[in-house]
């Protein structure tokens, strides 16, 4: 499922959510090597540099300057793909190109940075779409603190997930999380209008809480198998899962009387596509 739009109108300009998204694309396109040759190398050693690395925050001390242990950590996730030996190379690559990495400002740094177009594309979708109501009901101030509360949150439970992994943990999608957990429990009859795959492609509107109660069964259940396979790469879905559950818990705890049933103004006819 694909929300586009949700029918709840805000009484403000949500400034600080356009904020946030012009952020976003900023460090996408004019920080992160987006753009030009050798993008992909470029964007390897970026992450590095800059993104949160589980292994880094729970040893206090970067790849580069971590001796054996942060070699072997290297060698354990990406050897089985770049064969035997990397851990000692990239170490040293790293020495070179980021040898005075603070590990502790690469949290929130890593909120800001996105592993692609449809990475980015897809997260600031979630973010217009249901950050400005719940800007709109915290208020600004708070929505901020809430926004990065919820991102650090979010990269608190991948961490005890997975403590050792070596891979670089990027984009804004445990702060989203949160803000649609808020959503949830602030608009849970919000009608959004989602595009639905199943056999057929088609365009409905359904109720808040089955478009975000689905995502979250959809990363918990994620989250839950990659257990059992590789809890260290691939998608961070306890991320998901943390900024999610912090979102609607502290919302629930002492904002839900903020979400009063919002106005439904009349969607258009609902159109197919085969």
């Amino acid at each position: 499922m694909i929300p586009i739009r949700d029918a709840n109108p805000t009484t403000r300009t949500a400034w600080i959510t356009l904020a946030l998204i012009a952020a976003n694309v900023v460090v996408f396109l004019l920080w992160q090597p987006t753009l030009g040759a050798n993008s992909d190398t470029r964007t390897f050693f970026f992450f590095y540099c800059h993104a949160l690395v589980p292994w880094e925050v729970t040893h206090q001390t970067s790849l580069a300057e971590g001796g054996a242990a942060a070699t072997d950590a290297i060698e354990a996730e990406l050897g089985p793909q770049l064969g035997p030996g990397v851990g000692a190379e990239l170490q040293r690559a790293l020495q070179r190109r980021c040898p005075d990495k603070d590990v502790n400002l690469s949290i929130p740094v890593s909120m800001f940075l996105h592993g692609g177009w449809l990475h980015i594309g897809g997260n600031m979708l979630f973010l217009w779409i249901f950050g400005n109501n719940v800007e709109d009901r915290l208020k600004r101030p708070l929505f901020i603190a809430f926004y990065f509360l919820g991102g650090l949150a979010a990269s608190a439970l991948q961490l005890a997930f997975g403590p050792n992994s070596a891979v670089p943990n990027v984009g804004a999608s445990g702060a989203i999380a949160a803000i649609l957990g808020a959503y949830l429990v602030l608009f849970p009859r919000a009608r959004v209008y989602t595009i639905v795959f199943f056999f057929f492609i088609t365009a409905i509107e359904l109720p808040a809480v089955a478009v975000l109660g689905f995502w979250f069964v959809l990363q918990l259940f994620s989250g839950v198998g990659s257990i059992g396979a590789d809890v260290n790469g691939g998608v961070a879905y306890w991320a998901h899962v943390g900024g999610f559950a912090f979102g609607a818990a502290v919302t629930w705890l002492f904002f839900r009387g903020r979400g009063d049933r919002p106005v439904q103004p009349e969607l258009p006819p609902r159109p197919d596509f085969f």
